[in-house]
């Protein structure tokens, strides 16, 4: 309606614009379809009519609301209101679900609903429809549920999803909707009408299967032979572990039914929500025109894939990962290997590899084979329990292991000491790069035809790492990968660096409406200023001193002196390098902690009752450098770990700066700027005043008011408390 053209040309131009995306990110369908074909038309009725022979469908009479001045019953979403879930209470729920707290909804449900076109109360009016008896179905359904949820081995969140659904009780669900687009239902009494999306939206699956290939039953009623995999976002579940589960058994016929879901969370963007409407976040289509490759978009979605809880897209993350990741370790490692092999006669060997008898007897290359083979298991399990996550850090684990490999031979030395030892190692290299081209082609395509075409094969060719039988005894002779004599290509960089200041024009462009950007830069102007005024305070004579605070009364200036002084806080980024319990204290514990100096610095912290021993070990924290030390229990302390607790103070957590943040890096506050003193001045309580404001918000980011806690590589978290103290 808003774009003035009927529902097939929308679904034309979006079908389009959807398949030009997946096409620049990689992506590849056997058939790109969609529901709004005559195959949906035929397998969709197909599948009801077994439903009413079967007995699973009942007509009811419900209310729907109907709006006098559009003249219609509204569509789902075509109705906003508030969400009547108690503790919810967002204002914007839409008639079929509240994207709030992801109940499912029925539109008459909402509170002070509207419709979404003229913006007047619509009227409850008696409509009468189909439904599907879902408890009628429950034995056979819950009997899949148990079963397949563990044979398939569900992702957590699933089965959480799915059993919410059961512990609420199942409800006969209704299927039709008065609606003039969709698939119409072949009823006479019905005719008039429409399948519910969530009904026919699934059995999409089947018919562009359909319209694939005439042997679609091959694939679909074909359970002892086919395996269902289901990829989706967790708001989406319960259609798919519940409804169309729930729809092909009440058909009686053997249907290949789903046995693997893999459910994320959300993805959040900077400090917040990813939002369309506010043109907050970068977006499939907007991709493409950041010049960044799809592979690095693909490395940092997937390693970044939010599996178990919700993980938050930042440019400053992106970047990192991009440069140390990607450029750093696994392209370094490729370049390294095939620029030696490409270099002349007498200083490499003229691109041809070289030949490496009696690999296996060089004992740096046969632990570098364990290791290898190591991974590649961790990666097969992995990827066999569809963790993709775990699946792309085992392969990126062999990229570091080959490195430390080049580093460790020396193999530059070796090339005019020990021309044999180094042909094992230059062989071995290759096999390595040929391993990490398969092991990354389901994560990043088109580095990986990149790699083989510098390796002089074809991208056509079956990339595998087993041998004819399947089995994986190859990755233990990474050496014979490929063959001695073979010419490789051209080598020439893979990646390429982001700089910080393509990060900061991104970071800005895609930060929402040019309003909001416009008033966010003019609170940072305003910051800066009050801070510039301080910094002057600071640096005049005391006389004038007195003069400005006597100047600058009224709550105003204090409260701009207050949060300014959030830049007087040190807090780094420290990697624990080693924590024991204190031998005084049974609650405390001691840690050494690299914090970017010469010497670690020793740091006692309480957190016994709340963090086990184990967990202390090695890991990275935020900690606050400029207290004045204080004497625990006989050991001096010269930091204070940060954490966060929740309101009754049962249970604590570290807030935990990004993995590849840099230790000793400052944790800076957007909007706040300046150098931190020395020491904090235990007499004008700058702490004191400061952490009351220092809290975990709603997304788990820790924040000094609205600003996130920041370093170079992401904002920092805590694990699970949201709205915590920070400490």
């Amino acid at each position: 309606m808003e774009e003035k053209c009927s529902p097939k040309e929308i679904c034309d131009k979006y079908h389009a614009v959807h398949s030009e995306v997946y096409k620049w990110f990689d992506i590849k369908f056997d058939k790109f379809g969609r529901t709004s074909s005559p195959q949906q038309t035929e397998v969709c009725q197909a599948i009801f009519q077994k439903l009413m022979e079967n007995n699973w469908l009942t007509e009811n009479t419900m209310q729907q609301l109907y709006c006098d001045t559009c003249q219609r019953f509204l569509a789902d979403r075509l109705v906003e209101g508030k969400c009547p879930t108690e503790g919810c209470n967002y204002e914007a729920a839409r008639g079929d679900q509240c994207e709030n707290c992801s109940k499912l909804l029925n539109p008459t449900e909402l509170i002070d609903p509207k419709c979404k076109v003229c913006k007047n109360t619509p009227r409850i009016r008696d409509t009468d429809h189909l439904f599907l008896e879902l408890p009628l179905l429950s034995d056979k359904l819950v009997n899949y549920i148990n079963e397949t949820s563990v044979a398939g081995m569900w992702s957590q969140n699933a089965i959480q999803a799915t059993n919410a659904w059961l512990k609420e009780g199942l409800k006969p669900r209704c299927i039709t909707r008065d609606l003039k687009w969709g698939v119409p239902v072949p009823h006479e009494k019905y005719k008039d009408k429409v399948f519910y999306v969530w009904f026919d939206a699934p059995i999409g699956y089947v018919s562009i299967t359909a319209s694939y290939t005439p042997d679609w039953e091959k694939w679909w009623k074909d359970p002892d032979n086919v395996e269902l995999f289901q990829f989706m976002g967790k708001d989406n579940v319960p259609f798919h572990t519940v409804m169309f589960p729930s729809t092909l058994l009440g058909t009686g016929e053997k249907w290949t039914m789903m046995k693997t879901i893999s459910v994320t969370e959300y993805l959040n963007y900077e400090a917040g929500k990813f939002s369309k409407s506010h043109g907050i976040g970068v977006f499939g289509n907007d991709a493409k025109d950041t010049n960044i490759p799809p592979e690095v978009w693909r490395y940092y979605l997937l390693t970044n894939r939010p599996e178990v809880s919700d993980t938050l897209f930042t440019w400053a993350d992106l970047q990192a990962k991009l440069n140390s990741e990607l450029l750093n370790n696994l392209g370094n490692f490729i370049n390294r290997v095939l620029s030696f092999v490409a270099k002349p006669a007498g200083a490499g060997y003229d691109s041809i590899v070289p030949d490496a008898p009696n690999a296996e007897s060089h004992p740096l290359t046969k632990a570098l084979a364990e290791k290898t083979n190591k991974w590649v298991e961790q990666y097969l399990e992995a990827m066999e329990k569809v963790k993709l996550k775990q699946g792309l850090k085992s392969a990126m684990g062999i990229s570091s292991d080959g490195n430390a490999y080049l580093q460790e031979s020396q193999f530059w030395k070796l090339y005019k000491e020990d021309p044999a030892a180094c042909a094992v190692v230059m062989k071995t290299s290759v096999g390595v790069v040929y391993l990490l081209a398969c092991l990354l082609e389901p994560f990043m395509p088109s580095f990986s035809n990149g790699v083989l075409r510098q390796l002089n094969m074809t991208p056509e060719e079956s990339l595998s790492f087993c041998d004819d039988k399947g089995e994986i005894a190859k990755a233990k002779r990474p050496w014979d990968f490929v063959s001695a004599g073979h010419k490789i290509g051209k080598p020439s960089p893979l990646f390429k660096e982001l700089k910080d200041e393509e990060v900061e024009s991104f970071r800005n462009r895609f930060a929402g409406s040019q309003a909001e950007r416009s008033s966010k830069a003019q609170a940072d102007a305003e910051a800066k200023k009050v801070a510039d005024k301080l910094k002057g305070t600071k640096l005049s004579d005391g006389g004038q001193k007195k003069e400005q605070k006597k100047q600058s009364g009224g709550s105003k200036s204090k409260n701009a002196e207050v949060d300014v002084t959030v830049a007087k806080l040190d807090i780094r980024v420290g990697l624990i390098r080693k924590a024991q319990k204190h031998p005084d204290a049974d609650s405390l514990y001691v840690e050494e902690i690299d914090v970017g100096e010469e010497a670690p610095r020793t740091v006692v912290s309480g957190l016994v009752k709340f963090i086990p021993l184990e967990e202390m070990q090695n890991r990275k924290v935020c900690v606050l450098c400029n207290l004045k030390p204080v004497v625990m229990r006989g050991i001096k302390s010269h930091a204070m770990v940060l954490a966060a607790s929740n309101e009754n103070h049962t249970k604590v957590e570290l807030v935990e700066p990004p993995e590849s943040a840099a230790v000793g890096e400052r944790v800076a506050f957007a909007g706040y700027s300046g150098e931190p003193e020395a020491s904090l001045n235990a007499k004008s309580k700058t702490w004191e005043k400061l952490s009351a404001d220092l809290h975990s918000n709603g997304e788990l980011v820790a924040c000094y008011k609205d600003a996130p806690f920041t370093t170079k590589a992401g904002v920092c978290k805590v694990k699970s408390i949201a709205n915590g103290e920070i400490r």
